[in-house]
């Protein structure tokens, strides 16, 4: 989510939801479906389906069009979905055929709840600064030994982009997150490009984390 710093009346810092991002996926909510329902995905997919057993509990988490969500279900796992816009959990609840929670990132509360959660190209719109918060919360909610997946635009860049707020990260400023919040093992790691036709030439930034034992 986008969020910005101001301050509250007795001079602390409160970090405010700007509702850029969200704003732009309750408008886009169609043509953002129409982009990536249907893509072939299931490279990353399957990788991650590997570390966990079969049945396992997973949380799609940002879960967009609900693409994954329908995929993880049609292969015998069971899931819980979330997305912090209201139009997408429409979607979504569509699309996967299974009641999907609105909420934001920062509203995660559950513990060791899941076999493995699945961030895909959604934690991205998280600042940097709240980023080792958020996964410490995704790190929580997963069972000991409980599989992460994120992914991140790879490179530098962090701000509003084309109506959304991105943090992109690099192998070397995703590690230094993952040190701060402690207690993850990386299974894997790997640059991909964009499976969306026409876009193959934007690189992602795809981790797979362990919660340690």
């Amino acid at each position: 989510m986008n969020f910005i710093v101001s301050l509250k009346d007795d001079g602390s810092i409160e970090n405010m939801n700007t509702n850029t991002t969200l704003d732009y996926y309750n408008n886009n909510a169609h043509s953002f479906t129409t982009d990536t329902l249907d893509v072939e995905f299931s490279d990353i997919q399957d990788r991650f389906l590997t570390e966990l057993q079969p049945g396992a509990l997973i949380l799609d988490f940002g879960c967009g069009s609900g693409r994954d969500s329908r995929y993880f279900l049609q292969k015998g796992y069971r899931v819980e979905a979330c997305d912090g816009s209201e139009e997408m959990v429409k979607t979504a609840t569509q699309n996967a055929g299974i009641p999907v929670k609105q909420m934001l990132f920062s509203e995660l509360d559950e513990q060791e709840q899941y076999d493995g959660i699945f961030a895909c190209a959604s934690i991205l719109h998280v600042p940097s600064a709240e980023l080792p918060d958020i996964i410490g919360k995704m790190k929580k909610a997963v069972k000991k030994g409980g599989v992460l997946y994120v992914s991140f635009k790879h490179g530098t860049f962090e701000g509003v982009r084309n109506g959304r707020y991105f943090t992109d990260q690099t192998e070397e400023s995703l590690k230094q997150i993952l040190d701060q919040v402690g207690g993850l093992d990386v299974i894997s790691t790997g640059i991909t490009g964009d499976v969306r036709p026409g876009r193959e030439d934007e690189k992602w930034l795809n981790t797979l984390l362990r919660r340690q034992g």
